[in-house]
């Protein structure tokens, strides 16, 4: 994203927020990307947004603790983000998305809802 804009087009909201699956991998301290993982991504309203399924400890969001800087994947968007701590007084918004999109999934939509992976909520920010 070199435009220097900071929102989503419709597109690309569409696309990522369609998307079964994004790949997410945030900046080093060196500036280099680490090796993708694959999450689940939600779009509410006119943002992207993320959790840790395994709460704060997981590597990945580790990862993006450092930099809040990284790479996105997902229904052909690639994209270069911001992550941003998101306002928690959506919460329960994010959680209905996740049942919303990933309702055939029970098992992970139970983890995705509980207390320690909403405390990770994210939102994506495209980064010029």
């Amino acid at each position: 994203m070199a435009d220097g804009r900071s929102a989503w087009t419709s597109d690309e909201l569409s696309r990522i927020g369609e998307a079964d699956e994004l790949e997410i991998a945030s900046l080093r301290p060196d500036g280099s990307l680490r090796r993708p993982r694959t999450i689940w991504a939600v779009r509410h309203g006119d943002d992207i947004y993320v959790r840790s399924v395994n709460g704060s400890d997981s590597a990945w969001y580790r990862g993006v603790q450092q930099r809040h800087q990284g790479h996105i994947a997902a229904g052909g968007v690639d994209a270069d983000v911001d992550f941003v701590a998101a306002a928690h007084d959506i919460d329960d918004e994010i959680d209905e998305a996740y049942r919303a999109k990933y309702g055939y999934f029970p098992t992970g939509l139970t983890h995705i809802v509980r207390p320690e992976a909403r405390s990770t909520t994210l939102k994506l920010v495209p980064r010029p």
